[in-house]
């Protein structure tokens, strides 16, 4: 059964980049916010599995490297920002890393871009939902290979697709380092009504490198309450009297 799945590194202070460049910048690395990214997603650049799908040399095997090897098998389609794709269209070369169909949603119209390796971009103008209906019957069509619809960021796409309620697994990745500025993962665009929260269930928490990896179910949508149960208001002891009858 296809699942759509999204995962990002944050620093500790919930940052995935630094902050973005006021005024002129020649390019997206000369700016303040690659420092950062390349900070918090160092363990991936390390891993020998990522520097593998690059073709680069190098590299350490590590559980790092067999939780990478496991998101790239995994995705049988890709789901992006237009913004993410912008950043890496060049640095990615002819042979992009994900070797699956990539959906882009763009507000810039644009014809499929056909790479080497299996990759496909196309660009959706139909917003964030018909991206990931594109991508689930992409992945419905292919007989081999990965199942999961994969979101391969930025954050703000991420964010959005996890307000829109079209994520049904979140990792995040925690990296120990304070940036202190930057590119805040959950800032306040999620969506969300003052008393309302989404809902997730941690199922897995490990440690490697210092980074340590969460992942959770999302539950959705939840109308928040008051709990006054922290001053022993009567109701709690209404449930308690009636539970031990």
């Amino acid at each position: 059964m296809t699942q759509v799945t999204a995962q990002i590194s944050v620093s500790l202070d919930g940052f995935y980049a630094g902050p973005i460049a006021a005024g002129d910048v020649p390019g997206w690395m000369e700016g303040p916010e690659a420092p950062g990214f390349f900070r918090v997603t160092r363990w991936v650049t390390d891993a020998a599995s990522w520097r593998d799908r690059q073709g680069f040399a190098g590299g350490e095997r590590s559980a790092d490297s067999e939780l990478i090897d496991g998101y790239f098998e995994a995705a049988g389609a890709y789901v992006m920002g237009r913004r993410m794709f912008d950043a890496g269209e060049v640095p990615w070369g002819d042979v992009p890393p994900f070797r699956a169909p990539v959906f882009v949603v763009t507000h810039r119209p644009r014809e499929p871009l056909v790479r080497e390796g299996g990759t496909t971009f196309t660009f959706v103008t139909e917003g964030p939902e018909r991206a990931v209906e594109l991508a689930r019957a992409a992945v419905a069509a292919k007989r081999t290979g990965g199942t999961d619809v994969a979101v391969a960021g930025g954050g703000s796409m991420v964010r959005t697709l996890l307000g829109a309620g079209l994520v049904d697994r979140f990792d995040l990745h925690v990296v120990p380092v304070l940036l202190g500025d930057g590119l805040r993962l959950f800032d306040s665009d999620l969506g969300l009504a003052p008393d309302e929260g989404i809902e997730l269930t941690a199922s897995e928490a490990t440690t490697s490198n210092g980074v340590v990896h969460l992942r959770y179910r999302i539950g959705g949508r939840r109308t928040l309450h008051l709990d006054d149960r922290g001053s022993g208001g009567g109701t709690v002891r209404e449930e308690t009297a009636a539970s031990t009858a």
